[in-house]
């Protein structure tokens, strides 16, 4: 028991020997998508000079570390890529700017110094910006197909009366939302990302709102609102919402397929003139031509030998 309390004690002196005293230091508390942020090299233990000391950001796509000072080799890759992030030195201190932060540019970071010893560790533990993000929402009829997902962004959905309606409310954010639907006028709310409505009613009609609200941070929020209007049941099917997504459909449809008539129509065309014409009638190439002849350019000598 001794011998491993020892082992022990000898493994944490020399893990401790080898530790980084380069620390990255960041935003205490959550940082929402556009926010400025500024992180900072420290060095805890006042091993190194803070002059040596530099930033460098991994490459996902690479596998590689890169430095963020413009130096000489990184300068092509910094202004392309990460030309959002400044570099910047203040009574000692090693500062990273990000005036607007993206989820591309969270990280992670990690400061390096370049004089360190064999002894010492010359880099700092990685370090990752925890953005926080949430997009637009957007509601659409589920059930349809995934074409009418893409043309039922709008704000208005008529059905006829009798209809099932299923409504679909999605987004993506930095963690899964929550997702809460309710009526205009009413105190009801479905917790859930979907809104189901059995054989709609006239009573049904109004405007529905879906929210989406982000489990850690609680000021990030975003709505989406769409009106509802039950048509009579004996409405003609183009009026609907579905027949004007099919008419829409058809419309492109019968575009897509007059212009690929057309374009074969001219391409076949082009083609049999180029098969009707007939060879170039070289005969006048095939008549000598002779020296003292009219059609001959003038000449001091004559002779009436041709030339071909």
């Amino acid at each position: 028991m001794r011998a491993c309390i020892i082992l022990t004690s000898v493994i944490l002196a020399f893990l401790r020997s080898g530790s980084a005293s380069l620390v990255v230091k960041g935003p205490a508390g959550p940082v929402l998508e556009g926010e400025e942020v500024t992180l900072e090299c420290v060095d805890t233990e006042s091993q190194f000079n803070m002059s040596t000391v530099h930033f460098e950001k991994l490459s996902r796509h690479m596998k590689t570390w890169y430095r963020l000072d413009l130096d000489e080799y990184n300068y092509f890759y910094r202004r392309c890529f990460y030309y959002d992030v400044d570099v910047k030195r203040e009574d000692g201190r090693l500062l990273l700017w990000l005036p607007r932060i993206q989820t591309w540019s969270a990280g992670p970071y990690r400061c390096v110094a370049d004089n360190a010893t064999e002894q010492m560790n010359n880099s700092s533990m990685t370090y990752t910006i925890p953005v926080h993000y949430m997009r637009e929402v957007s509601v659409y009829r589920s059930g349809l197909g995934s074409l009418t997902r893409y043309f039922t962004q709008q704000q208005d959905l008529r059905v006829r009366l009798g209809d099932d309606v299923e409504l679909e409310c999605s987004t993506s954010a930095s963690e899964s939302p929550q997702y809460f639907w309710a009526k205009e006028g009413e105190d009801w709310i479905v917790p859930a990302s979907k809104l189901k409505l059995a054989q709609v009613r006239e009573l049904d009609s109004g405007k529905y709102t879906c929210t989406a609200q982000h489990p850690t941070v609680g000021s990030l929020s975003k709505k989406r609102t769409i009106s509802i209007t039950v048509l009579p049941e004996d409405a003609a099917w183009y009026e609907t919402t579905t027949g004007r997504i099919a008419l829409m459909a058809a419309a492109a449809g019968v575009a897509l397929l007059v212009i690929i008539l057309s374009m074969t129509a001219y391409l076949c065309r082009r083609a049999k003139q180029r098969k009707s014409k007939g060879p170039i009638d070289d005969r006048s190439q095939k008549k000598p031509i002779y020296r003292n002849s009219v059609e001959s350019l003038p000449s001091t000598a004559g002779d009436k030998q041709p030339l071909v």
